[in-house]
């Protein structure tokens, strides 16, 4: 049995690919969809990802490929003089599997299938539903084309647009279900527009803090507000137009220098602390910096809201009186300690304890257990 036939097996027997999906994920292979350059995490290398080509490293490529982890199959969105940031890529398969189980298609459903990718979400959706049933979109041209050339090389012909998935596909309207492979921190009109109502979509769903959610939103009637709760804990690149600020040095001389109240590491404890910190924390964003000099001595979470407002919290002695910093409007730090202890006060929820509302107008409310009790 060869890599990718074990792996199903063993997603099967796991009880993650369900018997409905099996035979699409055997008839469109990841393989026949990724391209022949890909990139893999490497510390040492300067960018931290490292270029593996099918044609210089078979094995290398295929054990990549054929196995259950994500495929980098862009950097830079094309540049190749960029950081190494990663710009496109194929899901993990067990990942992809779990998104379309909570999908939960039927024979006839159409579906708009957003951010192309490499296409091979697109054929697995064809490969179940049928190539009439399935439109799938992609902002990057040349990253589209390339997709439906192989999507036609595997006898898969949705129709594939080209074009900013955040206004979804009104010519192809209405879907039954909307499936995103790219994370929004705002669910579009436009997609609840184009569903039918009673209809489904799953999106990846995030803060700038924590790009962590996995939202199933059903689709209210005309007039009425769309429901949906967090399923999952998935990180995926984020829609090119909803993507957050970077986060730059200080913008500014700090205003207020003194101890912390709490451990910075209990800011990221887990998923869960951080994707209840970002609900609570709007805008914010952070990484991690550190001086040459002293790189343990100095290692400090660095945050911004992209506005003018930054903080800065020394992981070493992280309650002396010069730890934190902070300046602009917000003081940003002592609002990531305040959302932290509004979790701990909640008693701890995972993140599949929230959930999202949007309004017949668009707005959208994020609440915890019912959405009568709205955290923002």
């Amino acid at each position: 049995m060869d890599q990718y036939a074990q792996l199903l097996a063993d997603l099967t027997e796991a009880g993650v690919l369900g018997e409905q999906w099996r035979g699409a994920f055997e008839r469109a292979p990841r393989s026949a969809f990724v391209p022949g350059t890909v990139w893999v995490p490497d510390d040492d290398a300067p960018t931290g990802c490292r270029r593996i080509t099918r044609s210089d490293d078979p094995d290398g490529w295929w054990a990549v490929v054929d196995a259950d982890d994500v495929v980098v199959t862009q950097v830079d969105d094309g540049d190749d003089d960029g950081p190494g940031v990663a710009t496109s890529s194929a899901s993990m398969p067990s990942l992809v599997a779990d998104m379309l189980r909570h999908l939960d298609v039927g024979d006839g459903h159409d579906v708009l299938d957003i951010g192309t990718g490499t296409g091979w979400t697109s054929a697995l959706l064809s490969a179940r539903l049928g190539d009439g049933h399935v439109t799938t979109i992609e902002v990057d041209p040349s990253v589209a084309a390339e997709a439906a050339a192989r999507l036609r090389a595997a006898g898969f012909t949705p129709e594939c647009v080209v074009g900013d998935g955040l206004a979804g596909w009104l010519q192809g309207a209405p879907y039954d279900r909307i499936h995103s492979t790219a994370a929004v921190r705002l669910v579009p009109s436009a997609w609840i527009e184009q569903t039918r109502p009673g209809g489904v979509i799953v999106t990846p769903w995030g803060t700038p803090y924590a790009n962590a959610g996995l939202l199933r939103l059903l689709v209210g009637g005309p007039g009425e507000p769309s429901h949906g709760r967090f399923v999952g804990n998935v990180s995926f690149m984020w829609m090119r137009s909803q993507r957050p600020h970077a986060v730059t040095g200080p913008e500014s001389p700090p205003e207020y220098r003194g101890p912390s109240p709490m451990d910075p590491d209990l800011a990221e404890e887990d998923v869960h602390a951080a994707f209840a910190i970002g609900l609570r924390v709007p805008g914010v964003r952070y990484r991690h910096v550190w001086d040459d000099s002293d790189p343990s001595g100095t290692y400090r979470m660095h945050l911004s809201d992209g506005a003018g407002s930054w903080a800065s919290a020394r992981y070493a002695g992280w309650d002396a009186g010069d730890a934190v910093c902070q300046s602009g409007p917000r003081r940003l730090w002592d609002e990531v300690t305040g959302a932290r202890l509004w979790w701990l006060a909640e008693g701890k929820p995972d993140l599949c304890r929230f959930g999202v509302t949007i309004a017949p107008d668009g707005a959208q409310s994020v609440w915890l257990d019912d959405p009568d009790n709205a955290v923002v």
